[in-house]
């Protein structure tokens, strides 16, 4: 039996066979373009995400590190206070402890201790000056009554002032007529002072800040009255 013959010109067979190739190779260069864009943007969209995550990462990291810069710094604590420790400097009277009405002549300028009102004032900072006959209620409770010259102590050297006081159990006020910038007051004790860096700024509230041999150590220094400019 004869092979089967091939119709057709060989020409025209030719080219149908290169018409085929060439449609095959240009699906697959589509195919293959495709594919690749395809990636690209798979990578785009990965690395975007790798910024706007590294973005978010620094964005966290710079707010905690500036909590912790600029975070204002912690007030210093302290134990109740009644050691017996000599602090160069301190003066010390006997005062009575009595409730009275009206106005108070004290010996000491500010009081260190006396008569006083049956109430007290509220422990804190103070931007004005404040009576003497609440005040002294609030030593009777163990609390330090920080005083200040307003024309002397003020801007940094009130702010450095202020970073020495516990948070509680203390009054800030300025303080007209001292004779001193500065002057730290507790029951029965009072410390006069130059400037705010004095190290003996904290050696009076060890010793005296609460102290045990106050009338009343334990009593409140709030939930009473607050004087004015209270911050």
């Amino acid at each position: 039996m004869s092979p089967k013959s091939t119709s057709g010109n060989p020409a025209n067979k030719a080219q149908a066979d290169l018409t085929i190739k060439q449609q095959r190779e240009k699906r697959r260069q589509e195919k293959l373009a495709e594919y690749q864009r395809q990636v690209a943007k798979r990578r785009r969209r990965g690395l975007m995400w790798w910024i706007v995550g590294g973005v978010a990462a620094l964005t966290i990291a710079g707010v905690v590190v500036a909590s912790i810069v600029f975070a204002p710094e912690p007030a210093p604590t302290f134990e109740a206070g009644g050691t017996g420790a000599q602090i160069e400097g301190v003066e010390t009277f006997t005062n009575e402890t009595t409730h009275v009405e009206g106005v108070v002549d004290y010996e000491q300028s500010p009081p260190a201790g006396g008569p006083h009102n049956q109430v007290w004032l509220n422990c804190g900072i103070y931007t004005e000056p404040q009576q003497n006959e609440y005040a002294v209620h609030s030593l009777e409770h163990g609390a330090v009554w920080v005083t200040y010259d307003p024309a002397l102590v003020q801007g940094d050297e009130l702010a450095a002032l202020e970073s020495q006081l516990p948070s509680s159990y203390v009054i800030l006020s300025p303080y007209e007529g001292l004779d001193s910038p500065i002057v730290l007051s507790a029951w029965n004790a009072q410390l006069k002072l130059d400037s705010a860096d004095d190290e003996r700024v904290s050696e009076f509230f060890e010793e005296y800040w609460r102290n045990q041999n106050a009338p009343e150590p334990n009593a409140a220094c709030t939930g009473a009255i607050d004087g004015p400019g209270r911050q």
